[in-house]
Formats: C-alpha cells, structure tokens, sequence
C-alpha cells in the first residue's frame, strides 16, 4: 500500500474558507477577538501491545512443468511414421512415432529360433549326463568321461540362458521402435520428420504436462524463518496456501491460481541469504504455461509478537517518521520511530514504541504536539480506518475544488461592478 502523506490535509479547510470569504467579498478584520480555549480533537487512539502480525508479501519466479519430458529415440532406424499432430493433448501410452519396426520384429524372430536350439542342445546334453551317470555307477565309464558330459549340459544350460537375454534384449528394441508417450500433456513440434534417418540418443520431441504445475523460488532467510516458525514440529509445508499472480492475466477470470507449498528448504544459500521453496498449483484449464514469469504469494506469513500501528498513523516529521502518543493529560506528543516492514495496512514499528503507549491511530493531519485529544476508541480494524481516511482526503479535495471553481466565478462579476461605480 502506498503510504499516505498527511502534511497537506491540514491547509485544505483553511483553503475552503479563504476562497468563500474571497468569493463574498468579506475582509478578515486585523484585530480578532480573543481565542477561546479550543474543544479537544477526536480522534481514534490504541493502545500498543505486541501481536502476530499476517504479511502480504509475493515473491517473483519462473513456471516450469515438474514433469516435462524430452522423448528421445533409443534405436536406430528410418522414421517410418508420426502419431500426432504438433500442439495436440496426448495421454501416457499413446504411440507417437513408429521406427522401422520390421526389421527389430526380424531380429526377434531370430533370437526365438536361436533360443529353441540352445533349449534342444541342453536337453540333449541332460540326457547325456543321466546316461553317464549311470554308466558311471556300473563302472562302465571313467569318471572323466561323466564329468566331461557335465560341463557340457553347464554350457548348454549357460548357452539357453543367453539366448533368453538376447531375445529380451531384442524384444525390447522391438518396443523402442514404437515410441509411446510416457507422461500426458501437450507436445511439441516434432524435431524429425518422417523418412528421416534417426540414431539412439536423437531428440525427437517434447512433452509438457500443464497440470499441475510447479513453481520453485527464494524466500529471504527472514521470511523462511518466521514460516518454519509457524509450521511448529511437523514442518508440513502443505498446510500453506499459495496464490500465484500470472502479470499476463491480471484483471482477467482466472488470473490467480490457488496452489499449496510442498517444499521448504532446510538450508540458506550463503550467496543470496535466500532459501529455497516450492509449490504446486492445479491448472486443468491450462490458462497458463511453464515459462512464464510470475508471483507467488504465501498466505498465512506472519511477523510475531511484534509492535505495529495503522499505516495511517505514521507522518514525517524533521527528525523523520513519527507518530503522536498521548500523555496523562491526553495531550499529544510526537514520537519519532523506526519503521520496519509494512504488512498489509499495518506498519511495523521496530524502535520507539513500547507496549501500553497510547498512539494517535487515526489521520494525524492537523496535529500538533501539545493538543489536547478526545480519546476515541479504536476497533481494531487497520484496513477499514485507511480506507475512511482516504473517503474523507477525496471528499474534501473535491469540496475545494469546487470552491476554487466558484471564486474564479465569483471574481469577474466583482470587478464589473466595480467598474460601474
């Protein structure tokens, strides 16, 4: 909120009399009556205590897809077709590009064959180490020769075993060569056209899920801090609400997405005194896009047992920011300060107050130390005192333009008759 300046509120119902009494015709007399004794000045005034105060900050960040997936050809092959049409929605399993899978089917086809011949060579080598171990028990054969026929059924059993890896290794070539989406969400252009020859490792196209979406930024270590703070023990980031301000959709439906934090660093970066966070927003409607820059804002931060007035209540003064507070006989006395941070309509005073000081809250235009005040009672509501604070500066801003409008009216007419006579 832009902080209100009240040093010119005080001249402006000096400024309406003047242009009346100019406008009439009237002269002030040089020598005035003595001065009464003026009424006390109502105004609201508060007693300071320390409070938990809720911020309003936002903190800028860059949207990124947590899920985005670059599709990658992980065989070689001519592009023989394209699935889909660039920009479209695809779902997790559509097939998107097809890679001369003939001639991967033909490779699985001759590993089955190779596997059912080292399957019949380990049978056969089986049968051949029974029947030597019984020659064997009939000392019929050495024990060579029964130990050579059972490295040869090791080696048929270790010959199957490859032939079974090469035929899954084949297998799966076949089902690279039908490229499938592995995540949903809308696809790029494709970056191979069909008839193209492609090789393992070529980039193909990309896939960028829009919901949900992710957004990764830095809280000032204070911020992070205080947060933790509130989370307590459990350190359940999800409980935080986030709100994500899109500058590109502002005034628009739909402009701020409602997401949660999932993440809070438990580090700070020692080069920027920041720490680093997440959150995700739901987006079905894909209103907006990863890469875009944006604003998040963090609902339910606070600064706690703090001091803190009414924006309203701060002027400037030599000494610089300061605020009235009243003394026993309710007599105004300024009272410079040290602000701090602005949260909302409340202002943070980090010096110059102290708990039970009664503080002029409302507009402080037309003060002076030494005036005596009519203590009204305070409801507590900042934003609300602001906002009728800023009814009462347009109202009398527009009273005095009318009266500068009605004496510039006024004074022609004066001087034509003045003529006259």
């Amino acid at each position: 909120m832009k902080r209100v300046i009240h040093s010119g509120r005080a001249s402006l119902v000096t400024l309406i009399a003047a242009l009346a009494l100019t406008a009439c015709g009237q002269e002030q007399p040089q020598e005035q009556q003595s001065q009464q004794e003026a009424p006390p000045h109502p105004v609201e005034v508060a007693e300071i205590a320390r409070q938990d105060i809720p911020l309003d900050k936002s903190y800028p960040s860059l949207l990124r897809s947590d899920s985005e997936v670059t599709l990658v050809a992980r065989v070689s092959g001519f592009l023989e077709e394209r699935h889909f049409e660039p920009g479209q929605m695809v779902e997790q399993g559509d097939r998107l590009y097809t890679i001369e899978p003939d001639l991967y089917q033909a490779t699985v086809n001759q590993r089955e064959a190779d596997l059912q011949s080292a399957r019949a060579e380990l049978a056969r080598a089986q049968r051949d180490a029974q029947r030597f171990e019984q020659l064997l028990s009939q000392n019929s054969v050495s024990r060579q020769q029964y130990d050579q026929a059972l490295a040869e059924q090791r080696v048929a059993q270790a010959n199957v075993a490859q032939a079974e890896a090469a035929l899954t290794s084949a297998n799966l070539d076949l089902g690279y060569s039908n490229v499938t989406a592995p995540v949903s969400g809308m696809i790029s252009l494709s970056q191979i056209n069909v008839g193209n020859l492609v090789n393992s490792g070529t980039e193909l196209a990309t896939i960028t899920p829009l919901d949900p979406l992710e957004v990764r930024f830095q809280l000032p270590q204070r911020d992070a801090f205080e947060l933790r703070r509130q989370l307590g023990n459990d350190g359940d980031a999800s409980q935080i609400t986030a709100r994500l301000q899109v500058p590109g959709l502002d005034g628009s439906e739909g402009s701020e997405l409602e997401g949660r934090l999932d993440f809070l660093g438990s580090r700070v970066d020692t080069g920027t005194s920041t720490v680093q966070a997440s959150a995700t927003f739901a987006n079905p409607d894909g209103a907006v896009l990863p890469g875009q820059f944006v604003r998040v804002r963090i609902e339910g931060l606070k600064r706690f047992d703090v001091l803190a007035v009414p924006e309203i209540a701060v002027t400037q003064g030599l000494m610089g920011p300061l605020v009235y507070v009243l003394d026993d006989e309710n007599k105004a006395r300024e009272r410079t300060v040290q602000l701090g941070e602005v949260a909302g309509p409340w202002q943070i005073i980090r010096n110059g107050l102290e708990p039970g000081d009664r503080v002029v809250v409302g507009d402080p235009a037309g003060l002076e130390a030494g005036v005596v005040i009519d203590p009204q009672s305070f409801s507590g509501d900042a934003a609300d005192l602001v906002e009728e604070t800023e009814q009462e500066e347009a109202q009398e801003e527009a009273e005095a333009a009318d009266a500068m409008q009605q004496a510039d009216g006024a004074q022609p007419a004066a001087e034509g008759e003045e003529g006259a006579q």
